[in-house]
């Protein structure tokens, strides 16, 4: 129907038109596909791991295996209850695991981060200066508004030793028992 409309159409706009574009679409230069320079693009999401302590830190390891975020876990938070003050960690400084590397004092109570695994601070939640209560809200979320501690340099060591540590649902039943 919508061919029709454009014949007429040209018809009755300019006859020699439609002669022009009969030439044009002659069997020597039928349909030829444009070519254009298209590049393709792989979003593949970055994969990561985390485990926790038993001093309710948890720690993600991004894909490449030398990176990652530590922060404390919501069990934590919610023990701790409101959160005024968090010492960070400086960057470049090196922690070996189980080191203190900053601390959390809350109305209630006062408890140092420890490093989950031997790590190199590369960044730090500054957010958390100026809003301790993030840690509240979303102790886990390691996105630029979040609860998150540190971002971290991880090296075969460190690695390694994110294998003594526990998966998400080994921390979970961990915390539903008496043992803490």
């Amino acid at each position: 129907m919508t061919s029709i409309s454009i014949g007429r159409c040209m018809r009755t706009a300019r006859p020699s038109t439609l002669s022009l574009l009969a030439k044009s679409t002659s069997r020597s230069t039928a349909y030829r596909p444009i070519q254009q320079n298209i590049r393709f693009f792989s979003a593949t999401p970055t994969s990561y791991v985390r485990k926790y302590t038993k001093d309710h830190e948890w720690v993600d390891l991004k894909g490449d295996g030398k990176s990652g975020t530590i922060g404390i876990s919501e069990y934590a938070a919610e023990q701790l209850g409101d959160v005024v003050y968090v010492e960070l960690p400086s960057e470049g400084s090196k922690f070996g695991q189980g080191d203190a590397m900053g601390a959390v004092e809350s109305v209630k109570s006062a408890a140092d981060i420890n490093a989950p695994i031997s790590c190199k601070i590369k960044d730090v939640n500054l957010l958390l200066e100026e809003k301790p209560g993030t840690i509240n809200k979303v102790p886990e979320d390691d996105s630029p508004g979040g609860g998150w501690i540190a971002k971290v340099v991880v090296d075969q060591e460190g690695v390694e030793q994110m294998e003594q540590l526990m998966s998400v649902d080994e921390y979970k039943a961990w915390v539903d028992t008496e043992e803490h």
